[in-house]
């Protein structure tokens, strides 16, 4: 079952792949390279044991499952495993969104879109939300991890007084330093992912912002050059009117004219 859901992920992450931008195609390379693979691989088995490892000098029955949970509220490898796949899941937005247009294409028979996967109009809105939904989730992650875990950090001792531990006793961690290192690489490739994140939805904003100005910049221009020649064309009606009337005026007898120019509107 594990290995089904991390191969959905794979393939939702391939597909999202196909309508990333370039910033977009790099996260989607962090989270399956730096995340989800180290993930698999690595930390599953470092954090697999840690329950039957965790030990304390006390052999009072429960003082050691007491002291675990308190000090481990949520298991590290679980936790990073369902952070994995919340700031994946925002990512369905733009697949869906993909396939109703596609969908739409096919109920009409013809097309509708120069490219269904084309950021651009409904599309685009939806992807600007899916990337505020990864940060915010990857926020959310990291701050919470900090609160249950005071910090970003693994000792190697804690001390319990927790019931029905008879007093404060030493509870030891296994392979603190190695869980360490990996506790700090899975932060900082959250911290890239949320910067990489960051990047594209400025970049999308600042580049269709450009697009609507210049659209509108152009649609100014073309308005005021077609004010421009219907003015030359009023001037130009009005310079052709003036001359057939003059033209009109000099064909008639010279007596005609003078009483012409009496009656004639320009004078």
């Amino acid at each position: 079952m594990r290995k089904m859901s991390w191969v959905f992920l794979r393939d939702l992450l391939s597909g999202v792949n196909k309508y990333s931008t370039g910033i977009g195609r790099i996260w989607v390379a962090v989270v399956f390279l730096f995340r989800l693979l180290l993930y698999v691989a690595a930390a599953e088995n470092i954090w697999k044991h840690e329950h039957d490892e965790f030990e304390c000098n006390i052999k009072q029955p429960g003082c050691e499952n007491v002291c675990f949970d308190h000090f481990f509220p949520v298991s590290h490898i679980r936790f990073w495993a369902l952070q994995l796949i919340m700031v994946s899941t925002p990512s369905l937005l733009v697949v869906f969104h993909v396939a109703y247009r596609e969908n739409r294409e096919k109920h009409h028979n013809q097309k509708l879109y120069k490219n269904p996967g084309k950021i651009d109009g409904g599309l685009l809105c939806t992807y600007l939300i899916s990337l505020i939904l990864k940060i915010g989730l990857e926020i959310f992650f990291l701050v919470l991890f900090y609160k249950l875990y005071n910090g970003f950090k693994i000792p190697h001792l804690v001390k319990c007084d927790i019931k029905p531990c008879p007093n404060t006793v030493d509870c030891y961690i296994p392979k603190p330093t190695e869980k360490m290192i990996f506790l700090y690489f899975l932060v900082a490739t959250s911290c890239l992912c949320i910067v990489l994140n960051l990047s594209e939805l400025s970049y999308l904003m600042f580049k269709y912002s450009v697009k609507c100005y210049l659209k509108r910049h152009v649609k100014k221009q073309q308005g005021s050059k077609s004010n421009c020649c219907e003015s030359e064309l009023t001037r130009h009606n009005r310079a052709a009117a003036a001359g057939r009337l003059h033209n009109s005026s000099s064909s008639l007898p010279l007596n005609m004219q003078d009483e012409h120019e009496k009656h004639s509107p320009l004078t």
